[in-house]
């Protein structure tokens, strides 16, 4: 169970070194109003309520600075959770393994304000070539497909190829910036439950010096990859699933070679020798995966199996075009194993894996990075709430029920991906991707129901509970910018609530109605706000220099956990902000103008493609997740106040699920 709020409130809360803060809510809280916060750029004490923030206590301890680690720590410490991330590494990622984005990582990435270094440094793909050689026939082009094709409505239609370690650098700079620093040559051994304590788990850990070493924390969270060992804390986690014979070889490096579709993604199968899948990489490289395929003496041993034999290997496949390498910067082996940990998290919901340490599978359709920053995306929110007191035990229940689906329905794609690419059947292949293109890109992984994710009465054009906003363009109404809706409000842990209204003056009192509501306690969403407000004070979100340029406070002028948004089709010059009930006037930076469809992926204005449309008077209200998924919208027939007191009780009755509110 959760500590209560009062409870939680007399504990040390600080993150990191003095560094400046945002927002600092100012305490003081009424009971008909909540107080607005403001941003405080003084420097954060090193000590507080008698904790010093470089003590062995934490909120949280991520095991593991791979990229599940790394965007779990980096999300948890940007919204002030006190974070230690301990690695067994002496170093960072410099060189290989994964590397392949999808668009809705990018997008995710946008909202951390993180994307543009990768951006401008990555190579994109847009197509997919087919070759194949058999006895009769020499290697040869079997055809070509678009990698994303329109049937999935995406912002970034495009794979992004950048090697692990340059995803991972963007977070070890960002944390850096925010005064927390990867501890390295650190490998943790077990746990010890302590519940009597402060902080009721004591992780220990080993140095390379052999030097024991023990931190006292809340929550444990394992991204220690394949063979973890925090899920060997968790009774009965033991991964289920089953490997195959296969060996593949992975190579990075520079190619001299006359073979024509060296810059598109391409797959090449030889029924002899095998398959190689080719990827263009960031400068001038190119990765190959090469297929070593059981049964001949020469492939039987993994001793044989050395960087030459690889090459070779490739180059027999890639015959009669010239395969030669300038340089090598990486080569690997792996053996492809399609798993799943049977549990995520123990009984008390204090400690879980993610990414590698939760589900391994194939490469082949680079899945396996995005994937595991998703797993941290869905937990790291959930975390700052339980940790603040604000959530109630089923919210942290909720990350094994939807990711554990999440890398079950991988598993099966991969399964089938796996054995179509070494079949080396071209049409088994594409039809594989074109079945599963939209999970591919993130895109189309959905949540079940449940207290997140709520059914809705009818179905409001794209938008459906546990599944991801569609890309919609809108302008601004504050600086006339056209903005991406879906990713304009950055991450910053908060509920986002969308109204939407053809004409704001029809809708004033059904707003002035909720703004009374959610601005007092008099409301659920209110009072949560209030408590919201009071741990925020105490433990502020925490900020790096560049987020001078997010302007993070822009979005939590109302509610540090709520960020508050209207949409409308009305003309600019009929309304002013001033006429605005008081949560919208503070929220002027989410004020949005339905006028730019033809800047939409599918021409479309945002209030068609998100609702199907709204007829006049008629007011929709949309609940959306800190993740980004959609937990449940409603319409309402007019903008009376009578609508907007109905608003208010089916507001309160969602949120009053999963969060406290005192």
């Amino acid at each position: 169970m959760c500590c209560s709020f009062r409870s939680f409130m007399k504990r040390r809360t600080s993150t990191s070194p003095p560094l400046p803060k945002y927002p600092k809510m100012t305490p003081g809280l009424t009971d008909n109003s909540l107080a607005a916060p403001t941003l405080d750029t003084s420097a954060q004490p090193a000590v507080a309520n008698g904790e010093d923030y470089s003590s062995s206590l934490s909120d949280v301890v991520v095991v593991g600075a791979g990229p599940a680690g790394l965007m779990l720590a980096d999300n948890l410490v940007r919204f002030g959770i006190k974070t230690r991330i301990v690695d067994n590494r002496p170093d960072r990622t410099s060189t290989g393994r994964a590397d392949g984005i999808q668009p809705k990582s990018i997008e995710t990435l946008r909202q951390m304000r993180l994307a543009e270094p990768l951006l401008r440094k990555g190579v994109r793909i847009y197509d997919i070539a087919f070759w194949k050689s058999t006895a009769e026939k020499s290697l040869h082009r079997t055809g070509r497909e678009i990698h994303y094709p329109p049937v999935v409505d995406l912002l970034d239609p495009y794979i992004l190829l950048v090697h692990q370690g340059m995803v991972e650098d963007i977070f070890i700079d960002d944390l850096s910036e925010r005064g927390v620093e990867v501890e390295r040559s650190t490998a943790f051994v077990d746990l010890e439950y302590t519940p009597q304590n402060n902080r009721p788990l004591t992780i220990n850990c080993t140095q390379d010096d052999k030097t024991p070493k023990s931190y006292g924390a809340r929550y444990l969270v394992g991204c220690d990859g394949a063979h973890s060992m925090v899920r060997k804390q968790i009774p009965d986690s033991t991964p289920v699933g089953a490997s195959s014979d296969a060996v593949w070889g992975v190579l990075d490096g520079v190619l001299d070679t006359d073979f024509p579709d060296i810059w598109s993604k391409v797959v090449v199968h030889s029924d002899e020798l095998g398959s190689v899948l080719m990827i263009p990489r960031e400068r001038n490289m190119t990765r190959l995966y090469i297929e070593l395929k059981p049964g001949s003496i020469e492939t039987s041993f993994k001793e044989r199996h050395t960087q030459e034999f690889v090459q070779k290997r490739a180059q027999e496949i890639m015959y009669p075009y010239r395969v030669q390498w300038s340089t090598v910067e990486w080569f690997g082996r792996y053996q492809i194993g399609q798993r799943v940990a049977a549990r995520f998290t123990d009984d008390d919901q204090t400690v879980f894996i993610a990414g590698d340490a939760s589900h391994t599978h194939s490469p082949k359709a680079a899945q396996g990075m995005n994937t595991s920053i998703h797993d941290s995306w869905n937990l790291a929110w959930k975390l700052n709430l339980a940790v603040r007191g604000l959530a109630k035990p089923c919210l942290l229940q909720t990350y094994e029920q939807e990711r554990k689906k999440i890398a079950e329905d991988l598993i099966n794609f991969d399964y089938e991906h796996a054995n179509a690419f070494a079949a080396g059947d071209p049409a088994a292949l594409a039809a594989n991707f074109t079945k599963n293109v939209s999970f591919i890109s993130g895109y189309g992984v959905s949540y079940d129901l449940n207290v997140l994710n709520v059914r809705t009465e009818l179905s409001l054009g794209a938008l459906q509970s546990g599944y991801l906003l569609p890309p919609a363009k809108v302008t601004r109404f504050i600086d006339a910018n056209p903005v991406d809706i879906q990713t304009d409000i950055p991450a910053l842990g908060q509920f986002r609530i969308y109204f939407f209204s053809h004409n704001v003056h029809d809708s004033m009192s059904f707003l002035d109605t909720v703004s009374g509501a959610h601005q007092s306690r008099n409301s659920y969403v209110g009072r949560a706000s209030a408590a919201a407000n009071a741990s925020n004070t105490i433990q502020p979100p925490l900020a790096a220099t560049h987020d001078q340029f997010v302007c993070p406070e822009r979005y939590t002028t109302v509610s540090p956990l709520f960020t508050y948004a209207l949409v409308t089709d009305m003309d600019r010059n009929n309304f002013e902000i001033s006429q605005l009930p008081p949560f919208l006037r503070d929220s002027r930076w989410t004020l949005y103008l339905d006028d730019a469809a033809d800047k939409d992926t599918r021409k479309q204005t945002c209030l068609d493609k998100w609702l199907g449309g709204l007829a006049d008077g008629e007011v929709a209200v949309l609940n959306v997740r800190p993740d980004g998924y959609v937990g449940t919208l409603k319409k309402w027939a007019d903008g009376s106040r009578e609508s907007g007191v109905e608003a208010v009780k089916w507001m309160d009755g969602y949120y009053s699920q999963f969060l406290h509110d005192a």
